[in-house]
């Protein structure tokens, strides 16, 4: 990916996941969203088949680097929603994933140009450090992948295969 620089920010982008949304708080996502962003947008939002009776909704967006945190922090106001929020690596940052499941709370991810998780050598060498039998490094790895949150998550985003994208950017 180029990154341009606005008014002196690195320019990134991402995709925010709103996987499961009681209807009566789909206008204040697009509030809060929209305050991050600096403008409104619309949302365009879709049953969600895997919790009846709730919408998803996906927008991709391009702002300064750093807003995919800012926008997974402005949904925190709302803890019955599941989202996703990603953010694109540049050449001044790696990629990430913030995800959000209700009961659960947040799980942040570096994730490479692939996909992939990753795991940095300070996170790995603190769970060595931590774990004392087999089964705590298989729970800390689990932990660190995020495998909890990505069971939970991956019935939304199978049922939101196909649906329709919104664009949104931040008035620079």
């Amino acid at each position: 990916m180029t990154t341009s620089r606005a008014h002196g920010a690195t320019a990134s982008r991402g995709v925010v996941f709103i996987h499961c949304c009681p209807a009566a708080i789909a206008p204040h996502v697009e509030w809060a969203l929209a305050g991050v962003l600096g403008r409104p947008d619309k949302l365009s939002w879709t049953e969600q088949p895997a919790a009846p009776g709730h919408l998803r909704a996906e927008a991709n967006w391009m702002a300064p680097l750093g807003t995919g945190t800012r926008l997974a922090a402005s949904l925190r106001a709302w803890p019955m929603l599941v989202f996703e929020v990603t953010e694109q690596g540049t050449a001044d940052s790696d990629a990430e994933r913030l995800a959000y499941v209700p009961g659960r709370g947040f799980h942040r991810s570096l994730v490479s140009a692939n996909g992939d998780v990753m795991v940095t050598e300070e996170r790995l060498r603190g769970l060595l450090a931590r774990a004392r039998t087999a089964d705590d490094y298989t729970h800390g790895l689990q932990e660190l992948l995020g495998t909890a949150w990505d069971a939970e998550l991956e019935p939304y985003r199978y049922a939101g295969d196909g649906s329709p994208v919104t664009l949104l950017h931040q008035v620079v």
